[in-house]
């Protein structure tokens, strides 16, 4: 997997937040500040911008450059976090032209960390954690069992999604929607649906 396969993921992701924005505000409506479709929306679209005028030669650089715009266009919490997730992405796989299943399973694995570590949040907190790491441990096992790429991610998107909706019970434990307390129960979070989309994009 080369520049030209994480660049169609990311041109992905874009499309894909795009047409959900509305419904990633309508989920932040119920139990955040309505803004986390805009604010994505608005933040992957500087991404385009960026890669377009400075186009990276390796995987590494472009999920680093993806990060560091995140980190400065989107506002709330999830600039931040989704910025992290890319930096580290990038920072894992290093300056390799191409990089492995394998490669890509680790730099998840670390992504991950990276992002519970800065949100101080773990799987059951009702956050996008819900989401990433279900995805990180299925692309983690679909490496060692030696999946092609394509269903390994067919298999992470699937994961994700289904993090995302086992959400839907929980009740918040971080972040603007822990202050509803059990008011927060019965609504998916929408940072784990943005994360589950932001999966999809990879088996589109």
């Amino acid at each position: 997997m080369d520049v030209t396969f994480f660049t169609a993921w990311i041109q992905e992701i874009i499309r894909v937040l795009s047409i959900n924005r509305d419904l990633l505000t309508r989920l932040d409506a119920a139990i955040g500040d309505a803004d986390h479709g805009t604010n994505l929306d608005r933040g992957f679209t500087s991404v385009r911008q960026a890669l377009s005028d400075t186009p990276p030669d390796t995987p590494g650089q472009l999920l680093t450059l993806v990060g560091n715009t995140l980190i400065r266009r989107v506002g709330g919490a999830s600039g931040p976090l989704y910025g992290s997730l890319f930096r580290q992405l990038g920072k894992s796989l290093g300056d390799a032209p191409e990089v492995s299943l394998d490669d890509l399973a680790a730099a998840f694995a670390t992504g991950l960390e990276s992002v519970t570590r800065l949100g101080k949040a773990a799987e059951g907190d009702k956050t996008m954690v819900d989401a990433l790491a279900p995805a990180a441990r299925t692309l983690s096992s679909a490496a060692r069992e030696g999946l092609k790429p394509g269903e390994a991610f067919g298999r992470a998107a699937a994961a994700a999604a289904e993090g995302a909706k086992a959400t839907i019970p929980l009740q918040a434990r971080k972040g603007r929607a822990s202050y509803l307390g059990p008011r927060s129960v019965g609504h998916e979070d929408p940072g784990a649906a943005s994360a589950a989309l932001i999966l999809s994009a990879l088996h589109p």
